[in-house]
């Protein structure tokens, strides 16, 4: 439809946009000048407790400085309620009192008809809820208090129940004068295939309608109360309201929910959305009877980045998470991902919230697993690679599985935690020493000294030349840490291979502007002590010629522009390289074999500069050298790093 001239001009001129957002927001009342229409909240799009969501009314816009959204009445009430551009503008009209203009009369016919179809099921929602308390509903009634669903959980979902005659609802729609086709064509009854009266869908069933995001009712769930019913749970029929494909179940209420900070968690049906919601968690929506579409996937993502898939323990539940990663895929985008709780096996939300209460399943959710770690779990468990050709068989797979990833960054950082986990899966055990050897060394091997135990190199592990670079960085930064703005984002992008670092950078990001004082104080208390103390406990991170001379801020940018510098073309050269051997599918091009020799000579002038770092490293303060049994430590731990790097 379109809009005649000035209509939206003269819409957004008779709309406050603070009473718009004012009815999902808290406004914070000492930022907020409600005289100049300056006003400050919570975001409603993401998670947040300071009020950096800002309003001007004067202008019409939005913005929030956390997440970046923006816009005017019309797309707030767009993203809020999840309506589309024209339902949106329908809502400010009629809330400014003005007219829409007349729509072509195919559009009104059809709107129309539309809304005498809402009207039917509204009707019927009416008549269920009705029959609930009645006689006949006595049995549904003892079924729903069994399930801990009390009157005003009822009331809240709108429950009733469909009596078990064969007209009941056509009966009493008809006697209201609603035309018998708006009757079939909502769905509630099917014409007789023997001349008879048509009948209706729902018979002896617990009804659960369905909402759209507006809360209009556009179908029902039945659950039958007969259990030798073919169908335990029956779905309204695709109808011109109804689409189930395009459709969740409590989708209205958990948006505003999610909004609001709560996470948004995908259940498998309306009983465990119930549960939930009952529970605390009112972000809670289901699909309904299928396995989640592309479109609902991408309603999610309106919603919230993060949903949690919520799924029974069983097999059933863990076939359906599979069904969903396959789906998403080929969507995902940068910050927008799935996370997955699994629940203890034989256990659906209602039956753990109620054995063990809402903080059991607050545990789970907390604890939701990457998608990652689920694809990899489908690949792996159950499964022997004691072969060449099954492992080449799991490589093979994974490649095809990732490259559905359209997101070239995305791909790139599944396929670097993949290889980390392949690397965990097939990496060889150290072998014992050989008898052969302790004959030639029967002395007992010498006690580690207390500095030794410290060491990141006797630590042992993987990329401890990376993990050292790290650890010098974030020392350097700790002395000078009006240096971490400078280095921003350099630092976001640095790949800690250590979970402290990691948790120590995501801290220093977090402090950039605060006070040098304030800066050290976080550190130590997401370390648990003295974290600059902490890094320099390796031996090779404390003679650092900057760490050597704190304060000094030129060494002190140098060393980090340097080490990051390394770091950044480490990275980079084994993604040369893994991309390269990738291609190598049968013999080598011109372009590919020189692409492989340039990286071999990268690697090389990589090796020299790690060379000469180890030579730096043998001089500890003041000239003194290091002890030769952390030396000899480091210099198998950088064959180890050189020659038995994980490869994809």
């Amino acid at each position: 439809m379109s809009l005649p001239p000035g209509f939206l001009d003269e819409l957004r001129t008779r709309t406050s946009l603070t009473q718009v957002v004012g009815r999902k927001v808290l406004w914070d009342t000492r930022k907020s000048n409600q005289a100049k229409g300056d006003m400050w909240a919570p975001c409603p799009f993401h998670q947040e407790k300071s009020p950096s969501f800002h309003v001007d009314d004067r202008k019409g816009f939005y913005y929030c400085f956390g997440c970046h959204a923006k816009g005017d009445a019309i797309s707030f009430v767009r993203e809020t309620e999840n309506v589309s551009f024209m339902e949106a503008i329908e809502i400010l009209a009629g809330e400014a009192g003005m007219p829409m203009p007349a729509r072509d009369p195919q559009a009104q016919e059809k709107s129309d008809h539309r809304s005498a179809l809402i009207d039917v099921m509204e009707k019927a929602v009416r008549f269920f809820r009705l029959q609930l308390r009645s006689g006949a509903g006595s049995a549904a009634r003892e079924y729903l208090a069994r399930r801990g669903l009390d009157e005003a959980t009822q009331d809240r979902f709108g429950i009733g129940f469909a009596p078990a005659g064969w007209q009941a609802l056509w009966d009493h729609l008809t006697g209201q004068g609603i035309p018998p086709e708006h009757i079939i064509e909502a769905g509630l009854a099917k014409p007789s295939q023997k001349g008879g009266k048509p009948y209706d869908t729902f018979r002896n069933r617990i009804m659960f309608p369905i909402e759209d995001a507006r809360g209009r009712p556009i179908a029902f769930g039945g659950r039958a109360m007969d259990p030798d019913d073919n169908a335990k749970y029956l779905n309204s029929p695709e109808t011109p309201l109804f689409d189930k494909s395009r459709t969740l179940y409590n989708q209205g209420p958990a948006r505003e929910a999610a909004g609001k900070g709560q996470p948004l968690i995908v259940a498998e049906g309306y009983m465990d959305v119930i549960a939930l919601t009952t529970g605390g968690f009112d972000a809670a929506v289901a699909p309904l009877g299928t396995a989640v579409t592309e479109t609902q996937l991408q309603m999610l993502w309106r919603i919230t980045d993060e949903p949690i898939m919520a799924l029974d323990g069983d097999k059933a539940g863990l076939q359906a998470a599979y069904r969903v990663i396959d789906t998403a895929l080929p969507l995902l985008e940068a910050g927008k991902s799935l996370r997955f709780v699994l629940l203890p096996e034989g256990q659906d939300p209602d039956d753990l919230i109620r054995a063990q209460g809402r903080d059991a399943m607050r545990a789970l959710i907390d604890a939701a697993q990457p998608m990652v770690q689920l694809l990899w779990r489908r690949e792996t468990e159950g499964r022997v690679f004691d072969s060449p050709e099954r492992k080449a068989g799991l490589d093979k797979t994974l490649r095809e599985r990732l490259k559905t990833i359209q997101d070239p960054s995305l791909r790139g950082h599944y396929g670097e935690e993949i290889k980390r986990l392949r690397w965990d899966l097939f990496k060889a055990p150290r072998k014992a020493a050989s008898g052969s050897f302790r004959r030639f060394n029967a002395q007992a091997p010498t006690k580690p000294t207390e500095d030794t135990r410290a060491s990141v190199l006797a630590a042992g592990g993987d990329n401890v030349e990376t993990r050292l670079r790290e650890a010098v960085i974030l020392a350097a930064l700790l002395t000078v840490p009006d240096l971490i703005a400078e280095f921003e984002g350099q630092i976001e992008d640095m790949r800690c291979t250590d979970p402290d670092h990691a948790a120590l950078r995501a801290c220093l990001l977090r402090h950039a502007a605060d006070a040098p004082e304030n800066v050290q104080a976080a550190a130590d208390a997401i370390l648990g002590g003295d974290a600059l103390e902490m890094l320099c406990r390796a031996r090779h991170v404390a003679i650092t010629p900057c760490l050597r001379n704190p304060g000094d801020r030129g060494l002190t940018r140098l060393t980090i522009a340097e080490e990051l510098a390394k770091l950044e073309a480490r990275t980079g050269l084994d993604t040369e390289i893994a991309e390269a051997s990738e291609d190598l599918h049968g013999p080598a091009d011109e372009s590919l074999t020189w692409r492989l020799g340039q990286a071999a000579r990268a690697r090389q002038s990589a090796q020299r500069a790690q060379s000469e770092d180890t030579t730096e490293y043998d001089r500890g303060p003041n000239g003194a050298s290091i002890n030769r049994e952390e030396r000899s430590a480091f210099a198998a731990l950088m064959e180890t790093i050189r020659f038995d790097k994980p490869r994809s």
